[in-house]
């Protein structure tokens, strides 16, 4: 999502509401499930994206990407798909995955009036190692948002550490585009950026029982700066490097942080609310 100026203050959910895009969530991690089965040499991306699409009528739930606004098309696919140096937003078409493409699927649907989006970064075949670093470390830092959500009162706590975990493995953070708020719609307040800026601390926000949130790092082999292709959508590095994007929607209750859309559904984690006391990050 583009990074535009933080506004008011979340949506809490109850934990009926949770329960709810849960059930958006399952849905949402089988078609990544069927993403990860289908990420093969030779197969064309819209190919992939026709399943997810197929999943989503299975289950009479809505895809919320095709069809989304843009700032001159809507987008056209149920999937973005991009692929290496495309970083988010790529459109599903004729292109082949080949051996050692790093293919980044993001999707999200709606059912019964909720919403859950997710996104994966897949490797195919075999893989260079500078390359399979660059997504281990992405999802390395996904898992930090998981963990110290549980643990900090403000997510400017949370992105500072995900931002030093990228910067001190040689990577950079694209800071163009931003997680955000989900539940009803796909994107709700607040932004949830990976990264602290001055910007940011301003328009922080209180990490609470309730709140909801599509978290997703976006990490690039070399450095941060992006631009949009002639298509009007995909984003793309400006040096060409490999670029990793990885994303789950989570959610804080009174228990921990939940992966809404994990599959399948682990026990919520045992670390400690934020209502705890937090150390601040040394």
């Amino acid at each position: 999502m583009l990074r535009s100026i933080f506004q008011s203050g979340p949506e809490l959910k109850s934990p009926r509401e949770l329960a709810l895009m849960r059930e958006s969530g399952k849905i949402v991690a089988e078609a990544m499930r069927k993403c990860r089965e289908m990420a093969r040499p030779g197969v064309r991306t819209i190919e992939i994206d026709q399943a997810v699409e197929a999943i989503y009528r299975h289950y009479g739930a809505t895809p919320l990407f095709k069809g989304y606004p843009g700032p001159k098309i809507p987008f056209p696919a149920c999937t973005c798909i991009s692929v290496n140096e495309q970083v988010v937003h790529g459109i599903p078409g004729q292109r082949e995955l080949r051996e050692g493409d790093l293919v980044k699927i993001d999707t999200a649907c709606k059912l019964n009036g909720w919403c859950a989006d997710s996104a994966d970064t897949i490797m195919v075949g075999e893989v260079r190692p500078e390359r399979r670093r660059l997504v281990e470390i992405c999802k390395q830092v996904l898992q930090i948002a998981i963990t110290e959500m549980g643990r900090r009162r403000w997510w400017s706590e949370v992105a500072l550490a995900m931002q030093r975990h990228v910067v001190s493995s040689g990577f950079s953070v694209v800071e163009q585009y931003v997680g955000h708020g989900i539940g009803r719609i796909m994107h709700e307040n607040p932004q949830v950026p990976n990264f602290v800026s001055r910007e940011m601390k301003k328009q922080d926000f209180r990490l609470e029982e309730g709140l909801v949130l599509a978290v997703e790092p976006m990490v690039n082999m070399g450095k941060g700066d992006v631009r949009t292709l002639s298509d009007h959508w995909t984003v793309v590095t400006r040096d060409n490097m490999p670029s990793a994007h990885v994303e789950h929607t989570l959610a804080i209750t009174r228990h921990g942080v939940q992966i809404i859309t994990a599959d399948p559904l682990p026990p919520t984690s045992t670390v400690a609310s934020p209502a705890a006391a937090a150390q601040p990050l040394a």
